[in-house]
């Protein structure tokens, strides 16, 4: 096991792509091959097919989230239906639920149009209910449903689960397999992926990079964590570290215990965030929130690692299913996912022909190729239903500048480990949390 390798990276196809040869001239120039770079870039040329699309990646297609994440496509957005509704109406916010909810069958159906094998399963998600304050969270998530006037997640009782909130818009996917197929079927609809080609500055109608320059009618920013780097967008959003293991292979009687069966995914109600899943090679993949924030929105190969957070990971692993407990860890990995300051997605036209899309905060499998195919619209100027959602044209307002900025995020996410252990010992939603989310905080 490599540290810091993820599980996925395992899976990914890849072909020898070697960088920007030099100045160039493309009509859709793309920055960041992952989901929603590479979703555009197929959009587009469904709607264009002789538009010239150029792809620039800093190391290879599926470095980032989409080659890192929880492996779920699923239908969640960071902001609740209730403040969709305050902030855009209720009518917007039933269209953007919507969307999201369509979009989770609309990625297996693509997936497999282009004949991408990426171990896709609807099988749902499992919220686990086991205290009280899970209770009131459940209740919360229900509320919030039924509210829009959407399908409502239902209550379930499994074996070795126990009491869950069971959401059936999720599936399970191998996050490697899908964003490795889906370079390679744009390249072989003629999109120009240049590996190992690091952004320097985006312009209006031009991207500069460390191997020449793509000029440009328009320009999509789909660097998703790392758009932290570039000039312009430096506090538009903020990495913060999300980190996984994974099991050895687990036999059946294991699975039986656990009460997970193929396809299912499974989370808590805790506030210091856990997610798994169990992979179609029978691991269970663990991962969660924990890491700090580091000053300045800088990205390090080595803080893909920590030990403290991995330490966390296995005990929670351990306490939610006993069985999996003395299990082999045989992959430990993590990575940075971006967060907007108000945790709210966007897909926002710039000046000078620039769209940025992003902002996921983790839930961006399924929003990325909704914002893809968002986007493609926009860059090709057709507007549909898709262009008048109201996460288009929304700016999320700036982080903080540092050191206000690494104070602010790493109290927070402190603050989520004690309103957890608040909880555990005093079986009452957390004061800690109550005032989290009262300041905007979360």
């Amino acid at each position: 096991m490599t540290p810091g390798r993820p599980l996925w990276l395992d899976d990914i196809e890849r072909r020898d792509r070697p960088p920007l040869p030099g100045d160039t001239r493309a009509d859709v120039c793309i920055v960041g091959a992952g989901f929603t770079g590479l979703w555009a870039a197929l959009g587009v040329l469904e709607r264009e097919p002789d538009a010239t699309v150029v792809v620039v990646e800093q190391a290879f297609a599926g470095f980032g989230a989409s080659g890192r994440n929880g492996g779920w496509c699923s239908a969640l957005f960071p902001v609740s239906g209730a403040e969709l509704v305050r902030r855009h109406g209720r009518d917007a916010a039933i269209r953007m639920r919507t969307a999201l909810h369509d979009t989770v069958d609309e990625v297996g159906r693509a997936g497999a149009e282009l004949g991408i094998d990426f171990d896709y399963v609807k099988g749902g998600t499992h919220s686990l209910v086991r205290s009280a304050t899970a209770r009131l969270g459940a209740e919360a998530e229900l509320e919030d449903a039924v509210a829009l006037g959407l399908p409502a997640p239902e209550w379930r009782e499994r074996a070795g689960l126990g009491a869950t909130l069971f959401d059936p818009q999720c599936a399970r996917i191998s996050p490697g397999k899908l964003v490795g197929g889906l370079a390679l079927a744009a390249e072989d609809r003629g999109v120009r992926i240049h590996e190992g080609t690091r952004v320097l500055h985006v312009h209006p109608h031009e991207v500069l990079t460390d191997h020449g320059v793509v000029r440009a009618d328009r320009v999509v920013v789909a660097a998703e964590a790392w758009a932290a780097r570039l000039p312009g967008f430096r506090r538009r959003v903020l990495p913060l570290y999300s980190l996984m293991i994974a099991t050895e292979p687990l036999a059946e009687s294991t699975w039986a215990s656990i009460g997970l069966e193929h396809g299912e995914t499974v989370t808590d109600f805790r506030h210091l965030l856990v997610y798994g899943q169990r992979t179609a090679d029978d691991r269970l993949a663990f991962g969660g929130r924990g890491a700090r924030y580091h000053l300045g929105s800088t990205i390090k190969p080595e803080w893909d690692v920590s030990t403290r957070v991995f330490a966390h990971l296995e005990r929670a692993l351990g306490e939610l299913f006993p069985a999996a407990a003395a299990a082999r860890i045989t992959h430990r990995w993590g990575g940075p996912i971006g967060v907007p300051r108000n945790w709210h997605p966007a897909v926002v036209p710039l000046r000078g022909g620039i769209v940025w899309a992003g902002g996921y905060v983790g839930d961006g499998v399924a929003a990325a190729n909704l914002a893809g195919r968002t986007v493609a619209d926009l860059v090709t100027d057709r507007r549909t239903p898709l262009t008048v959602l109201p996460w288009v044209g929304h700016v999320p307002p700036r982080w903080e500048p540092e050191p206000l900025r690494v104070l602010g995020v790493n109290a927070v996410v402190a603050a989520s480990g004690v309103a957890d252990a608040e909880e555990r010992l005093t079986g009452a939603p957390s004061r800690v949390a109550g005032a989290l989310s009262r300041l905007g905080l979360r």
